[in-house]
């Protein structure tokens, strides 16, 4: 078995995230290129989730603070003037986290979601199976008919507005997303805070995703995805993948093996000091 440093592992990632000394991020246009450069990555770091994030590559590789004057909140102004921009795609995707993804790979990505190319179409199928719940049901429809709607009216829409139904509005928000049939594409004053998303149709948005992700099969989705993923970190064990796009255990093994047996990735790597045996890029391994 093939073992991998802590510290090459360390230095690789300081760099692909953007958090060693000089590479930090200092406008949206560099932020655009590194996630880009990436296929995708976090917003905010997630928690069991080893992953780049916009956060750390701004602000280096600390918590994220309570102070809204902290200046590695800039971050929150990139991500809303990208919004409505379609330069790079924004919305909960990955461990239901705000996630950012490049649009040569959000094809892919949406090749391996239930939208089949029917906008108006796929979700009944998905509600008639049990799939989608009535209230996102409720929510894709509010939208689907009367175009973009801020979180006030989209909650107005689908008589979701008491207090008691938030947790609710909020799971179908999140379910719609994940799934991705819906995204933020800009924000409106409105609301207490002044401030509240507002959502379209995914596919009304970025209406040549259809067509880019039709040709691509669900395997080679999932190989770009991964090789993605592995470019980004160097090296992850199997269940990290798995849980990472939310794969079933077999289908994650698959694609790494095949990865693996085109020499794109090593298997059967020891890191140091770690248990698991990891999936690790080549030219980390000495």
């Amino acid at each position: 078995m093939t073992t991998l440093s802590k510290e090459a592992l360390a230095q690789y990632r300081a760099q692909t995230y953007r958090i060693a000394p000089g590479l930090r991020l200092a406008s949206v246009d560099e932020a655009v290129e590194w996630i880009n450069t990436r296929g995708f990555t976090f917003f905010w770091p997630v928690k069991g989730a080893e992953a780049p994030s916009l956060w750390n590559a701004a602000a280096g590789d600390r918590p994220v603070p309570d102070a809204h004057d902290d200046p590695g909140h800039i971050t929150w102004e990139w991500k809303d003037s990208l919004l409505p921009q379609k330069r790079v795609f924004y919305s909960r995707v990955l461990r239901h986290r705000n996630t950012f993804i490049s649009l040569a790979l959000f094809p892919s990505f949406y090749a391996l979601s239930p939208n089949y190319g029917s906008p108006e179409e796929d979700y009944l199928i998905d509600y008639q199976n049990g799939l989608l719940t009535a209230e996102a049901r409720a929510l894709y429809e509010a939208i689907l008919d009367q175009g973009p709607l801020d979180t006030l009216a989209l909650r107005k829409s689908a008589r979701l507005t008491s207090k008691g139904s938030d947790s609710i509005f909020n799971r179908a928000l999140d379910e719609l997303q994940t799934s991705l049939r819906i995204l933020p594409i800009g924000v409106a004053p409105v609301g207490a805070w002044k401030y509240a998303f507002i959502y379209e149709i995914v596919a009304r948005h970025y209406p040549e995703v259809i067509e880019q992700a039709h040709p691509i099969t669900e395997s080679d989705a999932r190989r770009n995805l991964a090789t993605a993923y592995l470019k980004s970190v160097g090296a992850a064990r199997l269940a990290d993948v798995a849980r990472m796009f939310g794969w079933p255990t077999s289908l994650a093994e698959k694609t790494m093996h095949k990865l693996a047996d085109s020499g794109e990735l090593v298997a059967d790597v020891k890191l140091e000091d770690a248990p698991g045996v990891y999936f690790a890029l080549p030219q980390l391994i000495s």
